[in-house]
């Protein structure tokens, strides 16, 4: 496999990138090819851990900014290796990874070899095993790890934000809520009691709900409550006496992690509720000094970010973190992912004018 040229264009790093495989699991190639370019650079102190890999300016700044982004994408569904497309007379790469995150990715590649005396310290991170369970998440285990590696002041992840400054995040909870019932023959339904029709309740408290808009320093992050599946059954002609209904919960960043449970457990008063999984989010930090001249510089005016990302392993360090990166986020797991050229370069430009000048 070639090696990476990071003095190309960061578009063509892009695509040299996408073209890489590095489906969950699988990020070991991107890894190598990422640390053997890195390393060429004397500026910069590489470490690995797995398949995450930093690279360090260690110029005894007084200031030290955090830039992230994983390395994996979701499954490849015809949609490689990437292509030019034009769009209303506007240049796009087209294909898995362009948009979630490997652009964004190039980006940082490209900056983390050309700035080799900025103003402040700069961490460079590329970690992999963003796209599945958390336990395994690279910047999860770097963190543990290696918890040195995060000292910083502000953090960047180049998560898809369409070019703009999407501050913190919403938080995640998922629960199962359950019904039981008894067991009985299909034809003498009768005798038993049906843990599905039972479900019928918290289908309807799902439909009545209505989300939540919450200002959270200056950012208004909208709530969701859903079902995002439902289990029951045992055969065809049986009636069931179990169901689970699970829910995920969508939260903002004013909420703790027990406060969003409550929450949940209030919708569903009078039914057994486990959480299984929750993941608190992001407030945006937008006041921190790094992150006032950071928002001036690149010229954006703030959102937030309604989806979970990593920004809140940051948030949860002390350090304010904001998403940053091309692409529509809307398109990212699509299978007409793709990213307009114009983006890249734009927040490539923004990302150097403030890492210049800082």
């Amino acid at each position: 496999m070639p090696g990476l040229d990071l003095t190309s264009s960061s578009v063509a790093l892009t695509r040299a990138i996408c073209d890489i495989h590095s489906v969950s699991g699988d990020e070991t190639p991107l890894a190598d090819a990422i640390e053997a370019a890195v390393s060429a650079y004397p500026h910069l102190e590489v470490t690995r851990d797995g398949d995450t890999i930093v690279a360090r300016t260690t110029l005894g700044r007084a200031r030290r900014v955090v830039i992230a982004g994983h390395l994996d994408t979701v499954p490849i569904n015809r949609n490689l290796p990437v292509e030019d497309r034009e769009i209303d007379g506007e240049a796009f790469l087209w294909g898995r990874g362009t948009v979630d995150m490997k652009a964004g990715v190039a980006v940082q590649l490209k900056l983390a070899a050309e700035l080799s005396a900025p103003p402040v310290d700069i961490t460079w991170m590329w970690y992999d095993h963003e796209e599945v369970d958390s336990s395994l998440n690279g910047l999860g285990r770097l963190a543990r790890n290696r918890p040195d590696l995060f000292e910083g002041d502000f953090a960047i992840l180049g998560e898809p934000s369409n070019g703009e400054v999407e501050g913190g995040c919403n938080g995640t909870l998922r629960a199962v809520v359950r019904t039981t019932g008894v067991r009985a023959h299909s034809a003498r339904s009768w005798i038993g009691e049906n843990a599905i029709h039972k479900a019928a309740p918290i289908l309807a408290r799902l439909a009545e709900y209505r989300a939540r808009e919450i200002e959270v320093e200056g950012l208004v992050y909208r709530e969701g409550l859903n079902a995002v599946s439902i289990t029951g059954g045992v055969a065809g002609n049986v009636i069931p006496d179990a169901c689970a209904v699970e829910v995920n919960y969508r939260f903002a960043p004013s909420r703790d992690a027990e406060a969003a449970a409550r929450v949940v457990r209030d919708v569903f008063t009078g039914f057994a509720v486990e959480i299984v999984d929750i993941a608190e989010g992001a407030r945006p930090g937008l006041d921190a000094e790094l992150a006032t001249q950071f928002v001036d510089a690149v010229g954006a005016a703030p959102k937030p970010k309604y989806g979970w990302t990593d920004v809140a392993r940051f948030s949860a360090l002390g350090i304010p973190a904001v998403n940053y990166g091309p692409g529509d986020p809307h398109l990212a797991h699509h299978d007409e992912e793709r990213v307009p050229v114009a983006q890249i370069v734009a927040v490539e430009d923004g990302l150097r004018a403030w890492l210049s000048g800082s």
